[in-house]
């Protein structure tokens, strides 16, 4: 069960470890060198609404990146088995998004939700918009009737997400964060200050110029390396989708805390 209150920095690793959200999580190594490898050879799925041209085409370089970001073995010869997340790195993270959410908050800014993960993550988003909008911020309402090649860009709970067949659909796609700020400018409204997202979603917007801050997977690399780039300002590597979204609670209090915002 998920630790109650806002857990302290050793609490909330022992946490992030026991519940495989970080340390020794799910994805298995071939499936992380498979994906470093596809994004390596241009497969724009694996881009995550980023533009990165020919500056990763080495997998080793982006293996690299994110053994330093992310906590994976730097073993190139370490093909198959369990890998890793480095729990530090996680909370590092956290704490540099904290920072960016109390800016945010201070200066009352529009922020724009968003998950491309709803089976893991909506409520993380969730809780993180109740807590800005009670901080000043305007929670930013996505255009009426956009959407995609995939499905339907809706909101909900102020989160933009990715319905298809009455079902909120998992996508690494940018088109629906495209989607939604074409449909800004189409209003003739403002962009948003700041986008607080996952996967394509948040890789478009950082893409676009937008301040953006995203949580990502060992198997997602791209959000790590524009990150690396300065593209993107903050990428939270964890696990994305663990057996329960409630193991999140405590990963969304210690951001929400270090933010200013509990």
């Amino acid at each position: 069960m998920p630790i109650p209150g806002t857990p302290s920095r050793a609490q909330l690793i022992d946490h992030l470890v026991r519940t495989r959200i970080a340390g020794d999580v799910a994805t298995p190594r071939e499936n992380n060198l498979s994906h470093y490898r596809q994004l390596a050879n241009g497969v724009r799925n694996f881009w995550l609404g980023l533009e990165l041209g020919d500056r990763w085409t080495d997998e080793q370089d982006v293996l690299a990146v994110l053994a330093e970001r992310v906590g994976v073995s730097d073993d190139p010869g370490f093909r198959y088995g369990q890998d890793t997340i480095d729990p530090e790195l996680t909370v590092d993270a956290l704490e540099r998004m904290a920072a960016r959410l109390r800016k945010a908050a201070e200066g009352r800014q529009r922020v724009l939700f968003a998950t491309g993960h709803p089976g893991g993550l909506l409520d993380v988003h969730r809780a993180t918009a109740a807590a800005l909008r009670t901080a000043g911020c305007e929670i930013v309402v996505i255009p009426d009737g956009l959407q995609t090649d995939e499905g339907y860009v809706m909101q909900f709970a102020d989160v933009a997400v990715l319905e298809h067949g009455a079902t909120l659909w998992h996508t690494h796609s940018g088109e629906p964060m495209r989607a939604v700020l074409t449909g800004l400018v189409h209003e003739g409204r403002p962009l948003p200050d700041l986008v607080v997202a996952d996967h394509g979603w948040a890789g478009y917007a950082a893409q676009h110029g937008i301040d953006s801050v995203g949580y990502a997977d060992c198997n997602d690399p791209a959000l790590f390396l524009a990150e690396a780039e300065g593209t993107l300002q903050v990428a939270v590597p964890i696990d994305d989708h663990v057996v329960s979204p409630r193991h999140y609670d405590p990963m969304t209090a210690y951001l929400l805390a270090q933010a200013g915002l509990s």
